[in-house]
This record gives C-alpha cells, structure tokens and sequence, in this order.
C-alpha cells in the first residue's frame, strides 16, 4: 500500500493543487489521506482515487474551518458514492504537466523552481533534491517554502500559461524532469520513494514533446529518458547490487527503447536547433551502439562531454566528462580533471567520491582508493550502489 500510494503522490497532489488552488493545502491534505488509507482495515482497490476523494474532503475541511472562501466551498459537491472513488477523474494527469509550467513560472528563482517541482509534482523528498543540488537539507527546505510563498504572493495563476509564454518556461520544466530522471537513476533498484518516478518522468516527456512539436530540447529529453531506461533490467546483478553502463549485459538492454531514443533525437537534430538535452541524448545513444558489437568510442563521448560543459557547466557534467577523459586516455588524466574541481563544494557529492575511487584503483592507487569509496559509502548511497562501491573497496583487498 505505501507504495501505491506513493506512486499516487504526483497525480493526486496535482490534481488537488490545481483544484485548490493552494500547493500546502494539497500536500497536507494527500498526507492526511494516506494515513487514513494506511489505517483501512479492508483492501482499498484503487489507492489514487481513494486517496483523491478523501484528500479532496480532507482540504474542504481545512478550509471550513479555516472559514475561508466560505461560499466557493458551499457550491463544492461533496464525493458521497463509491462511483466517485471508482472513476478517479482521467484528465488528472494533464494537471501535473500544467502543474508543472506554474511551478516553473519565470517570477520564481532557477533553482526553486525546480526544487518546487521535483518536490510537489514529482514527489521527490528533500533530502534528494538537496543532495541534487549540493545544498544542505534546512536551504532547500528554505527555498521550497519561499517559492511557495511567492507563487501566492505574486497571484500567480494556477493555469497552464499561454503559448507565448511556453518557451521562457521549457528550460526548467527540462531541467526539473531531467534532474527528477537523475534521482530515479542513482536509485538503481528502483524501490522506495522513487518508485515509478522514471515511468512518470517518461509519460510528461511525450506529452511535453506532442504538446510543443517544434522544440528541438523537449524531443532531446525524450531521447535522453528513452535510451536511460532502456537499461533497467540491466542494473542489478543477483545480488542486488548496482551495475555500471560499461559492465552492463547488453542482452538485457531494450532495442525498442533505444530505437525509440533514436528517433526522438533525429527529430530533434531536424529543428536545427541545437542544446544541451540534445548532446546529452547522443552521449547516450553512443554509449547504446554496443547493441551494434562495437565498442564504446570514449574519445567521441569525450568531444560531446566538452561540448556539454560549454553548454552546462556543471559540477556533475564535468565529473563525467573526468572519466571519459580517463577511459580515452588515461586514470591519471581522469584524476587530473577531477583535482582542478572544487572539492570543498562536493565534500558531500557521492558520485565525486565515487569517481574518484574507481580512476584511483584504476591508476593502482590502492590506499588512496580506499579511502575514497570510504568517503562515498559515507554519504549512505542506495542499497544497491552501496553493494557496489564495498564490493569495489573490498576487491582492492588489504
């Protein structure tokens, strides 16, 4: 049950946000819903629309007794009938898109945008979006709140802006969904929190590219979400822990996702318009030509890496394009990109530690290895990264 109804979480706390006009009001009123679902003491059959009628009556409450827009709620017909639990309104999922472009309204800052979306629309947790953005937890608790607040304060209205306003918004609703993708993916077993979080990532990326055919970026997002989980069943050994892409069983990949990435990013480069989304989808698809029985072209994956750093500098792109430099030319070389990095900023960046202990014990540097998958394991990974990096530390032995 916790996790359907964690999977509810997006659809629901949308539909109630856009309904009510009032994004704390639905998020506290989706947890009240679920406490009484976790108390049910008969099988609920379809946990998102019970959750929605009741969290629904749960928010008139509030604002009963709160004794505000006392005749808008007086004019609310109440959900009374199992009917209304059975057919959980279907245009619900359009709402999150909607959702998703007020969250991303330009009067917000880059980041709380985000960070509001990735937590209201998407139902990713605190802790994960401050890990994902190198911030400590209490600062992006801070920013959420005050976007929050600004949205009211701004009467920013809950409806899906005009089409001349779509394109000032794409930039962070790509970002949001591909930031909310990159959470998915460091959890590999795809359990807990994030669970159905990349299905969902993937339905607004098609619904984002057929509702704005003409934007190059939001067929590069498709691609990027097609090719990245093309490779699910090829995360985990059978032990549960993580596999990385360049030791993954290419027999489990799926041809039809991929193929599907490819047609995603052909369309794009067709609109001539060229961007980051975009070069991230061939690095992938470069990546996916092992499919083909050809090896992994490193120093082609390097010269995009460089072209997306131009495009993003980013701490995580340019500790990516550190370790493709190393497996085009050398560990050393690798290292030597990771060392120009501020590594007081990524103290608490687990794939900075990460990366460094795999070139380290590439480069024979044992003792120094060691102590960086210690660092990494520090930072309490997912299960199953965790397996990985011990396994890795523990093979380089005494």
């Amino acid at each position: 049950m916790a996790d359907a109804l964690a999977a509810a979480r997006p659809r629901v706390v949308a539909a109630l946000a856009a309904h009510f006009r009032d994004l704390d009001l639905a998020e506290d009123a989706f947890a009240a819903a679920c406490e009484a679902a976790l108390r049910e003491p008969t099988p609920i059959r379809d946990p998102a629309a019970w959750t929605y009628v009741t969290a629904r009556r749960r928010a008139l409450d509030a604002r009963r007794k709160a004794e505000r827009e006392e005749r808008a709620i007086a004019s609310q017909p109440e959900a009374e009938t199992m009917g209304d639990v059975i057919t959980f309104p279907e245009p619900i999922p359009d709402e999150r898109l909607r959702l998703l472009f007020i969250c991303c309204h330009p009067a917000l800052a880059v980041e709380a945008r985000i960070a509001l979306a990735l937590r209201t629309i998407c139902g990713v947790s605190v802790p994960r979006i401050a890990r994902a953005f190198l911030v400590a937890e209490p600062t992006m608790y801070q920013r959420i709140t005050r976007a929050k607040a600004k949205i009211g304060a701004a009467k920013i209205l809950f409806e899906t802006p005009p089409p001349g306003e779509w394109a000032g918004r794409l930039g962070a609703v790509l970002e949001t969904l591909e930031t909310a993708l990159g959470i998915a993916y460091r959890n590999a077993s795809g359990a807990g929190d994030t669970a159905g979080l990349a299905p969902e990532v993937e339905r607004l990326a098609e619904f984002l590219a057929e509702l704005m055919p003409e934007e190059a970026e939001a067929f590069g997002l498709l691609a990027v979400v097609s090719v990245i989980r093309s490779r699910e069943n090829a995360r985990l050994d059978g032990d549960g822990a993580m596999v990385p892409l360049s030791q993954q069983d290419i027999a489990k990949w799926d041809a039809v996702r991929i193929e599907a990435g490819r047609r995603a990013l052909d369309r794009a480069t067709a609109l001539r318009t060229p961007g980051p989304m975009q070069v991230l989808a061939a690095i992938h698809l470069t990546h996916a030509m092992r499919v083909h029985d050809r090896p992994t072209d490193w120093r082609a994956i390097l010269r995009l890496y460089d072209a997306l750093l131009a495009m993003r500098p980013t701490p995580v792109i340019a500790i990516n394009r550190a370790v493709a430099l190393s497996r085009a030319y050398s560990s050393e070389d690798g290292l030597a990109a990771l060392d120009e990095l501020d590594a007081d900023r990524l103290a608490d960046f687990l794939p900075f530690h990460a990366a460094r202990a795999d070139l380290l014990a590439r480069a024979g540097r044992g003792e120094q290895a060691r102590a960086a998958y210690d660092a990494a394991l520090a930072l309490e990974p997912e299960a199953a990264e965790a397996r990985f990096l011990s396994a890795q530390r523990d093979a380089l032995g005494a």
